[in-house]
């Protein structure tokens, strides 16, 4: 008889594991409690200020509009969407320097299964801390009059943050030099901030002043690229760590996804200025197929065997 506390089996083996750790870690448990504290007290602040400002260009990712809409989601998008996912700074370390990737890789699974086991649960962490704080939002919709949409899109911005920072850390992560790490973090914070500004600033100026009713679409199209470009190309990079050959003519893969971060801005400059600042994500979207498939290993053709011809009949004797 299954105990019903268990998993059910149709859940990803590294899933599992990774939810079994990850729930105990007191990164999740300790801000998880302390975001309830300072939600309650940025809504207090909220209501003694006042009114909440309104942003002109509600949209994902839009960062200027998470400092705008008051102290609330300040709290919530400083924990949710950068505190808690740096956590994910120690959980490549943990399966490389004790050499546990190389057993997993024995099993089958394989170098994305383990990359994506830890995202999953990294971000869910973050969702579910932001999901919890949805009571405060119902209050700070009826009693302070702010404005559904700029709430809905302050809540997917938030979890849109904490997917791009936890692909980051987690990529960040799997280099063993502390420096290295730091450097890491800041290139891809520094990639994202410039292409996301890029793509998103120059669609609101242009879309909102000339086709307000095209605004809603290509910004928001603009941000959900950008954070699935960021979020594969943070995973390329833990991905290429756990490379566990390099063949002699092959350049090394971390390398390779450190020169796409480099690369990036400048195709999603060029894309939105060639669009006219409708279409910067269809750079985003290149860079994340260039970023899937950036570091596959090549396979030597399979050969096939031939069938050996049956010998001939032996001839009888007259």
């Amino acid at each position: 008889m299954t105990d019903a506390r268990e998993l059910p089996d149709r859940l990803h083996p590294m899933t599992v594991k990774e939810l079994q750790q990850g729930m105990r870690r007191a990164s999740f448990v300790y801000p998880f409690l302390g975001i309830h504290v300072l939600a309650i007290a940025a809504m207090a602040m909220e209501f003694s200020m006042g009114s909440v400002m309104r942003n002109e260009y509600p949209g994902i990712l839009n960062l200027w509009m998470l400092v705008e809409s008051g102290p609330f989601w300040n709290v919530v998008a400083l924990v949710c969407g950068v505190l808690m996912p740096l956590g994910g700074l120690i959980l490549m370390g943990q399966e490389l320097e004790e050499g546990n990737h190389e057993l997993l890789l024995l099993t089958r699974l394989d170098r994305w299964a383990v990359v994506k086991g830890k995202f999953l649960i990294l971000w869910a962490v973050c969702a579910l801390s932001l999901v919890s704080l949805l009571p405060y939002v119902v209050v700070r919709y009826f009693i302070g009059g702010v404005e559904f949409i700029q709430e809905l899109m302050c809540g997917l911005s938030v979890l849109a943050c904490a997917a791009v920072c936890s692909a980051g850390m987690i990529g960040a992560s799997s280099f063993h030099h502390i420096g290295m790490r730091i450097g890491m973090v800041l290139l891809f914070i520094g990639s994202f901030l410039f292409s996301g500004s890029v793509s998103l600033i120059f669609c609101a100026m242009v879309t909102h002043k000339l086709h307000a009713s095209l605004f809603p679409i290509f910004f928001n199209l603009n941000g959900l690229a950008a954070t699935v470009c960021y979020v594969v190309l943070g995973l390329t990079v833990a991905r290429s760590r756990l490379r566990l050959v390099i063949h002699a003519y092959e350049v090394k893969p971390s390398w390779l996804v450190i020169g796409l971060l480099f690369f990036t801005p400048f195709v999603v400059s060029m894309c939105t200025a060639i669009t006219a600042a409708f279409a910067g994500f269809v750079g985003l979207i290149g860079m994340t197929l260039v970023g899937i498939y950036a570091d596959v290993t090549p396979k030597a053709r399979k050969v096939v065997p031939q069938p050996m011809n049956p010998p001939p009949p032996p001839k009888l004797a007259l």
